[in-house]
């Protein structure tokens, strides 16, 4: 396929640039200021309600229309855990070593705040499909409380680049190459495969994701915690060793790309930020898009219960995978640059598995990540959905025909393109998504940090599921009034 090669050169050589300008100059200060701001602005509330997020996200049961608090959590942690938990933290520790991890979690700490504010301001603004479901997320927030429809466009068309094409590639890829790696099941087949089981679920719309996220996600994420704490337990007397070379290659004293301290710190921070985003998608502007069609009673509920997927996700499953790498021989046949070095992506972490277990880690790891990877495809086409309807909303049907069409394509086409094309493509999409949505959450943070307030203010005086009225808000003619009535109305 040198046609491929040549295109895949092609864009790369026009996309790279962007991409690093984005994620050196941009993306990473902002998206670390905007947790810092958020962290400070709401109390640092990922550790005051840290107990009360884990709560409600397995006790709410919602209210009226639209998906389940928890099947929203569900669906959302599908979206969230997938390559990035362990294709990206096996990228993350090649190219920024063991101090990446520091960043990723510094990254998931901060984004605990990103997620609530950007899930809150989904709920508060969103509104009711025609199929008595809701829709929201960052390109109707910016429409109704921005009041610039034209920048909610900008948004819905990354999103769409970024889930619907760039995402779904990345997935497939990871699935195809560990099928590979572990049964040596050609990519092709394995790609027409994936097509096939896609379809069956995203023609049955978001409901149908929703059910087969709620049904897949907590019997996979348990599983995998389980292995990772059996590798932990065994291996015990090299965690505190573990740790502190973690921590000193953060600050540029261990094995990272090279050079000087200050470039190995700079390495890491960039890798474990960009993956770290790309795990947990905190501040992305993705798991509004999902949040909002929960139904739940007050807008922070839905909030912290995606807070709460952050911890799942990157302080939880990432750091898993971290462990299991780092304490395997192979990564310390990458550090010593000895044959087999080159191993990397999904393969580092396929191979390192093996190394703990034999066989049954390489077994293992292959139908983890098409468990993790396919219902994270199956988010992907959710996101996009509801942003297709939002750009075509007298031609959502036709639309969201289309989409399925191309996501199914991505999905074959992922399945066969090289690693490092889908991957530069990802980056970029994600990075311009990201970048509008963290400057939108930034101007509209009072919002949720009213809302907020409100809640807790409901919860002290003994309410235990608070109720939302718009009227706290300073312009409530911006939030649909079918949706979130006030008390008047909701008493007639």
């Amino acid at each position: 396929m040198e046609w491929l090669t040549a295109l895949e050169s092609a864009i790369n050589a026009v996309t790279d640039p962007i991409s690093n300008f984005i994620w050196s100059f941009i993306l990473v200060y902002l998206l670390l200021g905007v947790g810092l701001l958020f962290t400070v602005m709401t109390r640092f509330m990922q550790f005051r309600l840290l107990g009360h997020m884990a709560r409600i996200t397995f006790t709410s049961r919602g209210s009226g229309d639209g998906i389940s608090a928890f099947q929203a959590f569900a669906t959302s942690l599908a979206g969230r855990v997938g390559t990035g938990n362990l294709a990206g933290v096996a990228l993350a520790l090649w190219v920024g070593g063991p101090g990446a991890i520091f960043w990723m979690w510094i990254t998931a700490l901060v984004g605990l705040a990103t997620a609530f504010v950007e899930s809150t301001l989904a709920q508060v603004y969103k509104s009711r499909h025609e199929d008595g479901a809701f829709r929201g997320g960052p390109a109707y927030y910016i429409e109704r409380a921005l009041g610039q429809r034209w920048l909610g466009c900008v948004f819905a068309v990354f999103l769409i680049i970024a889930f619907g094409l760039a995402f779904c590639g990345a997935q497939a890829n990871t699935i195809a190459r560990a099928m590979d790696g572990a049964f040596s099941v050609p990519t092709w087949l394995t790609g027409l495969i994936l097509v096939a089981l896609t379809a069956l679920i995203i023609y049955g719309g978001i409901r149908s994701v929703a059910r087969a996220a709620e049904r897949i996600v907590p019997f996979m994420a348990v599983a995998y915690l389980l292995v990772a704490l059996y590798i932990l337990v065994v291996n015990i007397g090299e965690v505190p060793a573990l740790l502190a070379l973690i921590f000193k290659s953060a600050f540029g004293f261990g094995p990272a790309a090279g050079g000087a301290a200050g470039f190995a710190i700079k390495t890491a921070m960039e890798n474990g930020v960009k993956r770290g985003l790309f795990s947990n998608e905190a501040g992305m502007g993705s798991a509004p898009n999902v949040a909002a069609a929960a139904s739940v009673r007050h807008p922070a509920a839905q909030g912290l219960v995606q807070s709460f997927g952050v911890v799942c996700d990157t302080l939880i499953i990432c750091t898993c995978t971290a462990i299991v790498i780092l304490l395997s021989g192979v990564y310390q046949t990458l550090v010593s640059g000895s044959p087999g070095a080159e191993i990397q992506g999904i393969q580092l972490t396929q191979d390192a598995m093996t190394d703990h277990l034999g066989t049954f880690g390489t077994w293992f790891i292959a139908v983890a990540i098409c468990l993790f990877a396919f219902t994270s495809i199956l988010a992907d086409y959710a996101y996009s959905s509801i942003n297709i309807e939002y750009l075509f909303p007298r031609h959502a049907g036709m639309a969201d025909q289309l989409l399925r069409v191309v996501v199914l394509a991505m999905v074959m086409i992922g399945s066969v393109a090289s690693l490092g094309f889908i991957w530069h493509f990802a980056d970029l999409a994600m990075g311009m998504m990201a970048t509008v949505n963290l400057l939108a959450i930034a101007l509209l943070a009072p919002i949720a940090l009213k809302v907020l307030r409100d809640y807790e203010q409901q919860r002290r005086q003994g309410v235990r599921e608070p109720v939302f009225t718009p009227t706290i808000l300073t312009r409530p003619e911006q939030v649909d009034r079918e949706v979130w009535p006030s008390k008047e109305e909701r008493s007639q």
